[in-house]
């Protein structure tokens, strides 16, 4: 049994030489052939690296602002144009008393709090001199850090009291901070926002940018004070509310109850559909994850017919090698080798020549991966392991497949008509 192994050992050597050595008399007839290999496989370990680094990112973000958030909203997320049902534009604002209902009718939730937010225009941010880079204005209520995941890094968060009044107080996002005071505290310091004073209480910890998108950028109001300046944008919009259970695998319950509230409250007959959309974490993650899966899928599609046009050059450059090499698989048959043997030498070539283009492949995908990192920053890229192992299995996967018909020809071939052959 073990000279066994080691004759087949040493077959494989002697095959995997013949292979290098025919790739050797051929340098550029083997590498136009495994072109078709390359490209597959490095557009297979590209966009895996992009999508996984996408996919985690997303998934990051959204977990940073809570894995068990719910958000309860008068529309659902669009994620590109399309009309709006007349039902939809029928649909009545959410308002600060809602949220007060939810709050204490479902004692399961462990933060409630509503936000209205003004995205649109131009808003100007100022302490004296330095301007903030455009960023947001959200108003909320004293709930929002347990609401939203969000912690204070500096100062404070609104009081009930100074809700109820709405005080002319700003609670600042890390982005805000760092362009408007660079250089020092700014708890207790005027900062303007579209010509409006209000004194500095508070600053929120840092999450990230996400695609552009900074959660950093933005500028937070007491809702009083928020519907005192931007009244026209709490007439539009109403408020968002998003709630935290107590603990999370309350989620469904709370979804439940907080829905019965809703409801009752907005007068939805039982017979009828919500008249609001929800949205949790794990639904959004969902909806990203099918938008990238359709994309992976279509890349994916692109790099198999890479790979198959490279497999039909690999089974025709085998084919150009039987017939160049017929009168030296004369002789081996001659002396003794089994078409097995001539089988497993050609099958042998083809899968060292997909196998050299799957690294390469690998190389170039990986190559790709980096400079995405390195001219996209806001794009990181991830390469699982599981990629690399996948593109060099499919890469020999070809070789075997597309050598088989060649391997064949080669076994049959008839010893005599082939030592005759010139």
């Amino acid at each position: 049994m073990e000279s066994l192994f080691a004759n087949l050992r040493r077959g494989f050597a002697e095959n995997v030489r013949f292979g290098f050595n025919a790739m050797r008399e051929h340098k550029l007839r083997s590498a136009l052939t495994i072109v078709g290999i390359v490209v597959g496989v490095a557009t297979v370990i590209a966009m895996v690296a992009i999508v996984t680094g996408f996919n985690n990112n997303v998934i990051g973000n959204f977990q940073a602002f809570g894995a068990s958030r719910i958000e309860f909203k008068k529309f659902r997320d669009r994620f590109g144009p399309g009309p709006m049902s007349e039902e939809e534009r029928r649909r009545r604002n959410f308002t600060v008393e809602d949220v007060a209902a939810i709050r204490r009718d479902c004692p399961e939730a462990g933060g409630v709090a509503g936000l209205v937010g003004y995205f649109d225009a131009e808003i100007h941010v100022k302490n004296g001199n330095l301007e903030a880079n455009n960023p947001y204005v959200l108003g909320t209520d004293e709930y929002y850090p347990g609401a939203t995941a969000y912690t204070i890094g500096l100062g404070r968060f609104f009081t009930p009291t100074e809700v109820e009044h709405g005080a002319l107080i700003v609670v600042l996002g890390s982005e805000v901070r760092e362009a408007i005071f660079p250089n020092e505290n700014p708890i207790g310091k005027e900062v303007t926002v579209n010509g409006f004073r209000y004194r500095v209480v508070g600053i929120l910890d840092k999450k990230g940018e996400n695609f552009g998108y900074s959660p950093d950028n933005k500028v937070v109001l007491p809702h009083k004070t928020f519907e005192h300046q931007f009244a026209f944008q709490v007439r539009q919009d109403g408020v968002r509310i998003s709630v935290v259970p107590r603990r999370p695998e309350d989620v469904d319950i709370v979804i439940e109850k907080a829905t019965a509230v809703l409801r009752a409250r907005r007068r939805v007959p039982f017979n009828k559909p919500n008249d609001f959309e929800i949205d949790t974490p794990d639904q959004l993650i969902g909806q990203f994850r099918a938008i990238t899966g359709g994309v992976t899928g279509a890349m994916i599609l692109i790099a198999l017919i890479s790979l198959v046009v490279g497999g039909v050059g690999v089974m025709n450059i085998m084919l150009v090698s039987v017939t160049q090499r017929t009168r030296e698989i004369g002789v081996r048959k001659a002396v003794g080798a089994f078409r097995r043997d001539i089988v497993r030498q050609f099958l042998t070539e083809a899968v060292t020549l997909t196998s050299l283009g799957g690294l390469a492949g690998v190389g170039l995908g990986l190559l790709i991966s980096r400079g995405v990192n390195a001219f996209i920053p806001s794009l990181p890229t991830s390469v699982p392991a599981w990629s690399i192992v996948m593109g060099l299995v499919v890469a020999c996967a070809v070789g075997l497949f597309f050598g088989i018909y060649p391997a064949v020809k080669a076994a049959r071939l008839d010893p005599i008509e082939a030592l005759r052959y010139e």
